[in-house]
């Protein structure tokens, strides 16, 4: 029987180098409102293990886990950063959209 804490999270190295900058980030924004390891897993639930994972960016904590942690420091809103400038996606529907309607 396999324990899923034990899972191995396979990520591309893109995306691990961005969520070691996220997890630093968040352990900065701690660390600058002075609160401690044991204060915020408290406030979010989780425990200090769990907010160290977040902290170095383990792939494997939920994205849940963040939010609350996110929330427990007072930076809820951040999560609302996440996709909002969609240039890529944004190019790819007005092209569709031209090719749509191009006059012939």
């Amino acid at each position: 029987m396999s324990n899923y804490s034990s899972k191995k999270i396979l990520v591309g190295p893109s995306v691990k180098r961005i969520l070691e900058e996220m997890g630093n980030q968040i352990r900065l924004a701690r660390l600058r409102r002075d609160l401690s390891v044991e204060l915020i897993a408290k406030r979010a639930g989780i425990s200090r293990a769990t907010l160290w994972k977040i902290e170095k960016g383990d792939p494997s904590v939920a994205m849940g886990a963040y939010a609350k942690v996110l929330n427990a420091i007072n930076m809820e809103k951040d999560l609302l950063l996440i996709a909002r400038d969609d240039a890529l996606g944004q190019l790819l529907q007005d092209a569709k959209l031209e090719s749509k309607y191009k006059r012939k």
